[in-house]
């Protein structure tokens, strides 16, 4: 299998990667965003460690229990080669309803074929008041005129 676009990356590949990390996250289906990774990727995901394509599928529908109307923005913050540092936000409102928005960096290795081999993710939550959430696109793919991370002063 091969995912374009393939490392080593232009600013307009590695933000392409990054929108496409980000829809597939935004779709919330674990099968479609475990495909974007070797089927032995490594992942360190707060303080969780996962290996794996199988991993990957286990792990994103609790996440997503948990994490319900889950949006997510992403942003390449630099890249060279075949890695790529990428930092994000996310909204969501835990089971109580309180809404929260997470912070993060991930930092990406590739291999040739386009693949993700490697995921390294630090994320922070915020807790914020409904009226505070900057995310209010219908569940699934963020507009394509949605204001960015950047734009939205995150």
């Amino acid at each position: 299998m091969h995912l374009p676009p393939f490392p080593p990356f232009t600013a307009e590949t590695a933000r392409q990667k990054a929108r496409l990390a980000e829809d597939a996250w935004n779709s919330r289906d674990p099968q479609r965003v475990s495909l974007a990774y070797t089927p032995d990727c490594r992942w360190r995901n707060r303080a969780e460690f996962i290996q794996g394509r199988e991993e990957i599928v286990a792990f994103l529908p609790r996440k997503w229990e948990r994490e319900q109307d889950y949006r997510l923005i992403k942003e390449v913050w630099a890249f060279a080669g075949d890695r790529m540092a990428v930092r994000f936000a996310y909204e969501w409102h835990d089971s109580g309803g309180q809404w929260f928005r997470s912070y993060g960096n991930e930092n990406w290795e590739f291999g040739e074929d386009g693949l993700m081999r490697r995921r390294i993710a630090s994320i922070n939550d915020l807790a914020i008041r409904e009226e505070d959430r900057k995310f209010h696109w219908p569940s699934g793919r963020r507009p394509d005129d949605h204001p960015s991370l950047s734009e939205l002063g995150l």
